[in-house]
């Protein structure tokens, strides 16, 4: 019975990483690894691995940072910059979070027109009014019941984007054969940085310290910091661990389903390749999945959002007033008719620039003996997290290099 109760204890302080993960299966994801598997198969497998590996180390040390201080990422920052590099800091995490938004509204857009056939500015509208009652929700009754919504969207998209893998498996040798890291061409790269971007995202790096403080508050003393970042490197594992599946999942349905097929580079020529391929009742469960993708996500962009320009500016607008300034960047996309796939995978591409901004701060904070006393980074764990920034800034000049060049990698 004492380990009953210990258990469903630990599970209750689950969730502020399911929350943070949601983030991490958003359209933009969906755009990537639909894109990376129809072009090239299962080659950029080993990318989504290392992503996820790197997105695992680095949201659990976002949530330490929470627990340990008591602030938020964008708080102590804003506590350490002057007021002009504050503001620079500032204005270049906006311009990640509106990136973000921007997918996730035309997402959610593209979802509503594979489902009922609307329009795409109308399918944006209406991503935004349901963003902003889920977020009325967390705002009236607390996050834990806006944990449970996200959560339960998190388990429609990772149903909806791996149900046709029971249809159709992938073949196994060709899956283990995409874990050498390789490229073949400038376009892999450039999917791999839009990957990448998907994934390690900056905006769950922020926000996920603001998750973590807002449903523990700041530890009480050894005992209770020791609890609590037990609870939260499982809450991190196991939510991380969903969303990886997730995304290889999309990857290998794509390789298997979708490659040599024309169209299948924009998500509603899947959707139509995956109905052809897998029938009707996948199609329909897929365009379910990436709708529920796109209204938490967005949900949660916003929150992020608002996390970051409280921390920096030391302001606070209304989540509503923010969440409908943040969607006109997207309607405007969406309004001119561009490409809605490639604006995705552009915008992920652009996250990709957001990351070193992100994890170069984390770094030197978790790393502040002063700061975080005994829950400072161990050595493994700082070389760890110095290898993960080197990465993303190397493929990020990789991608600038081999894109002006025009050639072959």
């Amino acid at each position: 019975m004492i380990r009953k109760g210990r258990i469903r204890r630990g599970m209750f302080l689950l969730g502020p990483a399911f929350v943070a993960a949601i983030a991490y299966v958003d359209p933009g994801n969906v755009a990537a690894n639909l894109t990376g598997g129809a072009k090239f198969g299962y080659l950029l497998v080993w990318v989504l691995v290392a992503a996820n590996l790197m997105a695992a180390l680095v949201q659990y040390q976002s949530a330490k940072l929470g627990i340990v201080t008591g602030r938020t990422m964008p708080q102590l920052l804003g506590e350490r910059l002057s007021k002009h590099p504050r503001r620079l800091f500032w204005a270049q995490a906006e311009l990640v979070a509106v990136a973000t938004d921007v997918a996730e509204v035309i997402g959610g857009a593209i979802a509503l027109q594979l489902l009922f056939g609307l329009p795409l500015v109308l399918g944006g509208v209406i991503v935004g009014a349901v963003s902003m009652i889920m977020l009325g929700l967390q705002s009236r009754y607390g996050q834990r019941p806006f944990e449970f919504v996200i959560v339960g969207m998190l388990a429609v998209v990772a149903i909806g984007f791996l149900a046709g893998l029971v249809v159709r498996p992938p073949d196994g040798g060709a899956v283990l054969d995409g874990l050498l890291p390789r490229f073949d061409g400038t376009e892999s790269v450039l999917l791999a940085a839009s990957m990448l971007g998907a994934t390690v995202m900056p905006h769950a790096i922020y926000v996920h310290s603001a998750l973590a403080r807002d449903r523990h508050g700041k530890a009480k003393g050894a005992d209770d910091r020791a609890r609590l970042l037990k609870a939260t490197r499982w809450d991190v594992v196991i939510a991380l661990g969903v969303a990886g599946v997730v995304n290889i999942g999309m990857l290998l349905l794509a390789a298997v389903n979708l490659r040599d097929i024309d169209g299948t580079d924009t998500i509603d020529g899947a959707h139509a390749a995956i109905e052809g391929a897998l029938g009707p009742g996948v199609a329909l469960v897929f365009a379910i999945g990436l709708l529920a993708s796109g209204l938490a996500s967005t949900a949660v962009g916003s929150y992020a959002g608002a996390t970051i320009m409280e921390g920096l500016l030391h302001r606070r607008i209304p989540i509503f007033v923010r969440r409908v300034v943040t969607m006109i960047p997207a309607l405007i996309v969406l309004g001119l008719g561009v490409s809605p796939t490639w604006a995705l995978v552009v915008s992920q591409v652009f996250l990709s620039f957001g990351i070193p901004f992100a994890l170069v701060p984390l770094l030197r904070l978790t790393n502040d003996r002063s700061l975080m006393g005994e829950a400072v980074n161990r050595r493994w764990v700082s070389w760890a997290l110095g290898i993960v920034v080197l990465l993303v800034v190397a493929l990020n000049l990789a991608l600038i290099v081999l894109t002006l060049a025009g050639g072959e990698s």
